[in-house]
């Protein structure tokens, strides 16, 4: 889906059209940039981006609080468009999935017209705009949906994959973030095409698995299925403070009102006996820096949750909380009790 978040809004809402818009927190409440619509991208705006710093850098930017009941339920809608031209769907978000339509009859089994008959299917039923890729593998198809964007679409038929591939940036390869970027480039990579004339023993050398896994993506090779039901390993919540914490009491407080409660609710719908693995927390202080605690446990208990933040707090060092979470790591035998993807 094109920006989705941010067309939901402009759809429902005509005033928030042609302007810059983005879907996230308020800048008082630390909030975090959702998502944007194309006018506020041409200022700088990001996903992931704090509010405060969009803000600089667009100060005519309109900040609206997400409605993820709105969006789910669209969603919703999306995915049984997606149904009505193959079974085979494997979401990623709530905006974004792989179709594998190889069997599909639909369109005389072209991929590239159901491709067009779904981006239409949504426009005409929903009033929002959809982009695709189409490829005849899984990290090319999700490359070339974003080729075209927005509202557009981008066919790699199989004959100009290694054509496609060759000329590929490494960074445009799903998986390789900034840091992995850097060593890549430190070591004279900087396209598929440097990658597939290298050594692959000197690529598991300097990069191990990920180096394997882009001697095959260079090779316009990538084995993965389509997966309809991911498996589930984990339940987690957290908190983002308006305002930093620092004690002992404001912590557990703030567990044991808010965060158990509703781990709780989410675990029983997997577990009904709150059977787990592990328990832990996690905490972000004032300076961004992380940590996780977890211990060994087998079943749900807020009783050990003290333990395990009194252990954690021994980290602070003097330093104030912004983030506090809640996590549990779940049987495999409940891990294959899937939750609904809503």
């Amino acid at each position: 889906m094109d920006c989705f978040y941010a067309a939901v809004e402009m759809r429902d809402n005509p005033d928030y059209r042609n302007r810059p818009l983005a879907v996230g927190g308020h800048e008082k409440q630390r909030g975090v940039i959702s998502t944007c619509n194309y006018e506020a991208r041409q200022f700088g705006v990001r996903s992931a981006m704090p509010t405060a710093t969009a803000l600089k850098l667009c100060p005519e930017l309109l900040v609206v609080p997400g409605r993820m009941q709105v969006y789910k339920e669209t969603s919703k809608h999306i995915r049984a468009i997606f149904s009505r031209y193959t079974p085979l769907i494997e979401p990623l978000s709530l905006d974004e999935a792989y179709l594998d339509v190889t069997q599909s009859t639909m369109c005389r089994g072209s991929a590239t017209l159901i491709a067009q008959a779904i981006r239409e299917d949504i426009w005409n039923e929903l009033q929002l705009t959809a982009s695709a890729g189409v490829a005849p593998i899984k990290f090319l198809a999700k490359v070339a949906s974003d080729m075209n964007k927005p509202n557009g679409q981008f066919v790699i038929p199989p004959e100009r994959v290694q054509e496609v591939v060759d000329k590929l940036p490494l960074e445009k390869i799903p998986g390789v973030g900034k840091v992995s970027l850097e060593k890549l480039h430190k070591a004279g990579f900087y396209v598929c095409e440097d990658i597939k004339q290298s050594d692959y023993r000197e690529l598991l050398r300097q990069f191990g698995r990920q180096g394997a896994s882009l001697w095959k993506r260079s090779h316009g090779i990538d084995e993965r299925e389509i997966v309809v039901e991911r498996e589930r390993k984990s339940v987690g919540v957290e908190r983002t403070f308006s305002e930093n914490i620092s004690s002992y009491d404001e912590c557990w407080q703030v567990i044991e009102e808010r965060l158990y409660p509703e781990l709780e609710q989410r675990l029983v719908k997997v577990s009904p006996d709150k059977s787990i693995i592990k328990q832990g927390i996690k905490l972000k202080f004032a300076d961004f820096q992380l940590t996780t605690i977890e211990h060994i446990h087998g079943q749900l208990e807020l009783e050990d949750f003290k333990g395990l933040l009194r252990d954690i707090l021994k980290r602070q060092n003097g330093r104030e909380i912004r983030l506090l979470g809640l996590n549990v790591m779940l049987k495999p035998d409940q891990q294959t009790k899937q939750l609904s993807f809503f």
